[in-house]
């Protein structure tokens, strides 16, 4: 084991999530559900959604916030987009008749994703929600949607393949995008094509600047061949930050391998960036701010001129400091100079694990009994399945008190992706439940179990 201290990622303060911890609610609750849960902090939603939404109208661009519900399954965030004037970007009939059901407004919903389900675009052409193509045939299949339900016109946008990302499966090339707004406009009014979307991977801004003002642009050549092609969607990405700048370039200066449990070997670009110099409402700002390649004005105004709408996709950023992941150490096993935890769920409950990665803020540690030593007491975090890859945490976490078995971890700030992607009922364990914690004001904060689950 190294001689110098463990890295540490503290996480940003919360007073939130900290009046929960305080509250001695989580104990009583995992009492009573016999295993993991998740709480859930809707109003960090609101408070998000309210700033993206300011921060559209501050930059005086015409902007449109849906949020991307695959980031988390919880009915409560879908109603808080609902009321909160947002609509939400689904793919799947589920994930649409899901938010249809939970009060989103059928023009309010998007649809994403390749290779759309028939069914699933006969339910968006049928509620007037807007469809991002991405392939040909596709384009073909709404038309055909639209002519034979003879409702409603299919409302579209055209998914463009980035010229950073060739490779990605996703997306028409500019060859399809020509016989694509050919087909547009030989389809008349069976379709409503009203402009174009990207989705990019990674946070930069400057990439999602520079193809953004490249859909500006294609909505005018649209609208020279009679199309609508008003609106423009740069999908998702916009950063948030778990921890302060400090703690996370110093984790990345100081860990190796020597800091994890078995040897396991972590290279930087592994890591989500868990510090970002603008994150949520403020990486959009400095979206809007940021002058394309080759342009002479900012984003914010190429849109005002072009009179062009801008919609995004956030999930993760809507989702910031809006929930947290709650275990019960099972077991505590002495190895080598440290300690390994058994917890009563999965790794598949901290999804960042399933993508050769480490979900890196440091869990907070709820002990039964207050009055033990205190010192360091390194330990990482193993799962209460037979797989030797299911780790929590790999690395080895200095808690200031020994853990021990009936004691909690919360692991923080899990809502943006970590709680649900990669669940499933492993060894026929219980997914865990969601907790909606409505008044954390209070003394006592109230809970109910989120509508999705019951």
């Amino acid at each position: 084991m190294n001689s110098r201290p463990l890295p540490t990622l503290p996480v940003l303060p919360d007073a939130a999530c900290e009046q929960v911890l305080a509250s001695g609610l989580l104990p009583e609750l995992a009492y009573a559900f016999g295993g993991p849960f998740h709480f859930l902090l809707p109003d960090a939603f609101d408070t998000n959604l309210r700033a993206m939404q300011d921060a559209l109208a501050s930059a005086g661009v015409d902007g449109f916030v849906y949020f991307a519900k695959k980031a988390n399954k919880a009915a409560v965030f879908v109603e808080r987009a609902a009321a909160g004037g947002a609509g939400v970007d689904v793919a799947s009939v589920a994930e649409l008749r899901e938010a249809l059901g939970h009060g989103v407004r059928g023009e309010h919903l998007v649809v994403t994703g390749p290779a759309k389900d028939p069914a699933l675009l006969h339910l968006a052409v049928q509620h007037g929600a807007l469809v991002a193509v991405d392939a040909l045939d596709e384009l073909d299949a709404l038309v055909t949607t639209a002519l034979t339900g003879r409702v409603r016109p299919a409302r579209i946008l055209l998914r463009v393949l980035p010229t950073a990302q060739p490779h990605s499966r996703f997306g028409l090339s500019d060859t399809e995008l020509a016989t694509a707004l050919d087909r547009c406009v030989q389809a008349g009014d069976a379709v409503h094509m009203e402009g174009f979307s990207f989705h990019l991977s990674g946070y930069a801004l400057q990439p999602r600047a520079d193809l953004a003002a490249r859909l500006v642009d294609l909505c005018l050549k649209a609208r020279v061949q009679g199309l609508e092609a008003t609106r423009i969607s740069i999908g998702g990405g916009l950063p948030i930050s778990y921890s302060d700048a400090d703690s996370w370039h110093g984790f990345l200066a100081e860990q190796n391998s020597g800091h994890y449990h078995a040897g396991k070997t972590f290279h930087t670009g592994d890591f989500y960036p868990y510090h970002s110099p603008v994150a949520g409402a403020e990486a959009l700002a400095a979206l809007l701010a940021t002058r394309p390649e080759s342009c002479e004005q900012p984003l914010a105004a190429l849109l005002r001129d072009a009179g062009v709408q801008l919609l995004l996709e956030p999930g993760r950023a809507l989702l910031h400091q809006a929930g947290a992941t709650v275990f019960r150490i099972q077991g505590v096993k002495d190895r080598d100079g440290y300690r390994i935890l058994t917890v009563d769920g999965t790794s598949l409950s901290l999804s960042e694990q399933w993508f050769n990665s480490e979900y890196l803020p440091d869990p907070f540690l709820l002990a039964q009994d207050t009055a033990g030593p205190v010192g360091t007491f390194p330990a990482s975090v193993g799962a209460a399945t037979c797989l030797e890859s299911d780790m929590l945490t790999w690395r080895k976490i200095p808690f200031r008190t020994a853990p021990r078995v009936g004691d909690l971890l919360v692991y923080p700030n899990t809502a943006g992706y970590q709680m649900d992607s990669n669940e499933s009922p492993f060894h026929d364990l219980a997914l865990p439940p969601k907790v909606v914690i409505d008044h954390t004001d209070r003394p006592r904060p109230r809970w109910r179990l989120d509508r999705h689950f019951t």
